[in-house]
């Protein structure tokens, strides 16, 4: 790093968390600059010593983005209190946390990183960016039901966004949503009487799940990469939301 930055960007671009999430953390004491506390406004270069939670944090690190195939009973969460968590699932060497959220009974793509700017752009619902999913249901698929889905759903105190819904067996579909909103396709289905058996979700923007087998995970390719980058472009990376102080990094806007 040849010029001090702030160190909210510093550690951004270290991929510890999102710039406002850095603010909060340094608001509460929890960075240091050597031996002091960090303020907001401080600026660090390569040569400080940042502390994070009382780890050095490792500026410049590369980038990870790893697309995953979560099987069911993983849960979506950083925090070493649950057994079942992702993170120690997959025992990747280097720290990173998913991008959103898969409910622990649904399966499928999840991207995990270790860039918390990275992780807003994507999944901060005023974005607006694809995910698309495949469920099956307890019952036939009718015109109505489909119709009905793709027009807009009464959830959580709001319309659903309109969406794409396709066809895809007598008890199956495919659906591409916008937005994110806690348990939305379940609730999509329940309000029309239908519950869900299964749901898999197999791409977020450009980037699909394909064939990589459940509970496998693989680098994006730099293919991947640079038209992601091209979508996000324009994107807010304002914090998403957060789960709770302790685990940070964990964006709980998506639950599926």
């Amino acid at each position: 790093m040849e010029k001090s930055i702030r160190i909210n960007k510093y550690l951004s671009a270290a991929g510890v968390c999102s710039r406002r999430e850095a603010d909060r953390q340094i608001a509460a004491g929890n960075v240091k600059i050597g031996e002091r506390t960090a303020q907001i406004a401080d600026l660090v270069s390569s040569e400080d010593s940042v502390y994070f939670q009382g780890r050095l944090v490792k500026a410049g690190q590369e980038r990870i983005l790893l697309v995953v195939n979560k099987p069911k009973g993983i849960v979506c969460t950083a925090q070493k209190k649950e057994k079942d968590n992702i993170v120690d699932f997959l025992h990747y060497p280097t720290r990173i946390y998913p991008v959103g959220r898969l409910d622990k009974q649904s399966e499928g793509l999840l991207l995990m990183t270790n860039e918390g700017d990275f992780v807003n752009k994507i999944m901060r619902s005023g974005n607006r960016h694809e995910k698309e999913y495949l469920v099956t249901v307890n019952k036939t698929v009718t015109d109505s039901f489909l119709n009905g889905l793709a027009e807009g759903v009464p959830v959580l105190d709001t319309m659903t966004r309109k969406c794409k819904v396709e066809r895809t067996g007598k008890r199956s579909f495919r659906i591409v949503l916008t937005q994110g909103l806690n348990r939305q396709i379940r609730r999509m289905c329940e309000y029309f009487d239908y519950r869900v058996v299964s749901l898999k979700r197999v791409r977020i923007m450009n980037i699909h799940l394909g064939d990589l087998p459940s509970g496998a995970y693989r680098s994006v390719t730099t293919q991947e990469l640079e038209r992601l980058e091209q979508m996000l472009a324009g994107s807010s990376n304002d914090t998403v939301r957060f789960a709770s102080s302790a685990d940070h990094q964990q964006l709980w806007e998506e639950e599926e």
